[in-house]
């Protein structure tokens, strides 16, 4: 019987150590990188910014056109500046254009853990609200129209929530804003956004040094399993061509973006802001772009979205999946320059 429990206690012991001691033993090959700027578009510019406690980050963003009146766009989850290759030129003729890589994305520099003192993870939406107003200072601009898609368009609601003095109007492409389930669904008995990634339990987890060690190569899948996701945001998925692929992955190139994109995942179980309880703030002219077939950020949460904004018109684009600047670049533009008319933009 003794025999028994020692080799059960040794048992234990040993599964104990394979887990705390398992991860710091899996090998992390080196990511074959190159400095952002070899990876830079011909419109690309390189700025360095400060803000809550981040000093100097090299911040990537491109830029066309120019005047009076400035659009500053925010791209979603996992895209980058890229992302509006089909109407920055087209907006160009509106105005300045500015398209922002926020981080940990595109060829903006990703800090590593343990670089930054102030109190906000540069990670977080806090933070990309930050690092967008800190942009528009450097550049000398007061106010914009900020244009933003999926988990930009929740940085945009945000950074008007936080400086409208600085917000003009907004564009809201399929944006990822939390909003409040309809009673009766299926929705309103679940959790919020987040679910399972918001428990303590996950956090905590997340959190660990073993994952930290973890998480980067996790990260790493995101060339495997990324192409199905980007398909999923296309109405056509054939659209989504070897050379856009390529350009998606790009910046997968640039130094610790997996690192980058770990410490982003891990921030976005903690941003908890819902935007819901807020709608009733945004009393300046809102555009909401949502694509007829949208299976990211459903077509009807974008469409319930722009009902219940003070003021705001609703453009719904036929053919279009989640993207449609990319996907109907020139059915979007007809629906912004519509936009800008109708108020005497």
């Amino acid at each position: 019987m003794k025999r028994t429990s020692r080799v059960i206690l040794i048992i234990l012991v040993a599964l104990v150590v394979l887990v705390v001691a398992g991860p710091f033993l899996v090998p992390v090959p080196p990511l074959d990188s190159v400095p952002a700027e070899e990876l830079a578009y011909p419109d690309s510019r390189f700025i360095e910014l400060s803000f809550d406690g981040v000093q100097n980050l090299t911040v990537h963003y491109e830029e066309q056109g120019q005047g009076e009146r400035t659009f500053v766009l925010l791209h979603g989850f996992a895209a980058s500046s890229f992302s509006w290759r089909e109407v920055m030129r087209p907006l160009a003729a509106y105005g300045r254009v500015i398209a922002l890589d926020w981080i940990p994305y595109g060829l903006t520099e990703r800090p590593r853990p343990g670089t930054w003192s102030g109190e906000t993870n540069p990670y977080s939406r806090a933070a990309q609200v930050d690092l967008t107003i800190a942009l528009m200072d450097a550049l000398g601009v007061e106010r914009a129209i900020l244009v933003g898609n999926s988990a930009g368009g929740a940085i945009a609601m945000q950074t008007f929530l936080e400086h409208p003095e600085r917000v003009e109007a907004l564009i809201l492409v399929d944006p990822a804003a939390f909003l409040p389930p309809e009673p009766g669904t299926e929705q309103a008995g679940r959790r919020g956004e987040g679910g399972l990634l918001r428990s303590p339990l996950i956090r905590w987890l997340a959190d660990t040094p073993q994952m930290d060690r973890l998480g980067p190569l996790l990260m790493r899948s995101i060339r495997n399993w990324g192409v199905d996701f980007g398909r999923s945001a296309w109405h056509n998925p054939d659209l989504l061509t070897e050379a856009v692929w390529d350009g998606y992955l790009r910046p997968l190139r640039s130094p610790d973006w997996d690192v980058g994109l770990w410490e982003a995942v891990k921030a976005s179980a903690s941003d908890s802001l819902d935007l819901s309880q807020h709608l009733g703030e945004f009393t300046l002219p809102v555009l909401v772009v949502t694509g007829d077939d949208d299976r990211i950020v459903p077509t009807d949460n974008s469409i319930r979205l722009a009902g219940l904004l003070p003021d705001a018109s609703l453009a719904v684009i036929p053919n279009a999946g989640h993207v449609p600047h990319e996907e109907q670049p020139e059915a979007f533009m007809q629906a912004v320059e519509q936009f800008l008319v109708e108020n005497d933009f």
